[in-house]
């Protein structure tokens, strides 16, 4: 007998080279629960790829409690280090000596100053 697990709703979330998927599923017992899923895109030496996937399952009775955790630690991490992205895999012309300092594409140092900076 062949069981198909049919998503109830999907989004899809594409970043670079993660997707996230997050699909509504039905359990056994017609309650809904969502699924997390990432999706990392990875390339062998021959220029083939393949995918690795990590799966969280949420269900219902912790929605609540996840959601407020999740809504703190996001606020902590934008609060500490604000909402620009900074890495080298984010930003090529990052160079981690200063968060201000980049390097053209010529390897030209220039610093990045705001009004409040001066």
């Amino acid at each position: 007998m062949e069981t198909s697990q049919e998503e109830i709703n999907s989004k899809v979330l594409r970043a670079g080279r993660r997707t996230y998927f997050f699909d509504v599923r039905e359990t056994k017992a017609s309650d809904y629960y969502l699924t997390i899923t990432e999706s990392k895109k990875f390339t062998n030496e021959d220029g083939s790829f393949y995918y690795k996937k990590h799966k969280i399952y949420l269900y219902k009775e912790d929605f609540a409690e996840f959601k407020s955790i999740l809504g703190e630690i996001m606020d902590f991490i934008i609060q500490e280090r604000g909402d620009e992205v900074i890495s080298e895999r984010h930003q090529k012309n990052y160079t981690g000596e200063n968060k201000s300092n980049f390097v053209t594409e010529n390897n030209e140092s220039y610093t990045d100053l705001n009004f409040e900076d001066i």
